[in-house]
């Protein structure tokens, strides 16, 4: 599963960075600790400092990494983008609305 994390790092993790510390080896290591593989890494200027272009095999893998990201505090926003198989989601809406009545 494909995925984009959009994350900002905490006041304490700038000190880190400051100091050299090798941010893309990190992200890499992380995604590979859990079965993933990671695209492309971004430091941006706007919204997010950091974008994570990656695969993890599930859903797990993803928010498991993403919670332990979390509990370091070393980021104070950290939003998961998950790729969506649109056919797939489309099929299925498409047997809810013909199953659906709204009310009224």
């Amino acid at each position: 599963m494909k995925v984009t994390i959009l994350a900002n790092y905490a006041p304490n993790a700038y000190k880190g960075l400051i100091q050299g510390s090798d941010r893309e080896a990190a992200i890499k290591a992380l995604f590979e600790s859990v079965g993933g593989k990671v695209f492309g890494v971004m430091f941006t200027r706007g919204a997010y400092d950091i974008v994570v272009n990656a695969e993890v095999p599930d859903q797990a893998a993803g928010m498991g990494l993403a919670l332990a990201v979390r509990a370091s505090g070393s980021v104070t926003d950290l939003v998961v983008l998950e790729e969506l198989d649109m056919k797939a989601v489309l099929a299925a809406a498409n047997k809810a609305a013909r199953v659906y009545k709204p009310a009224g």
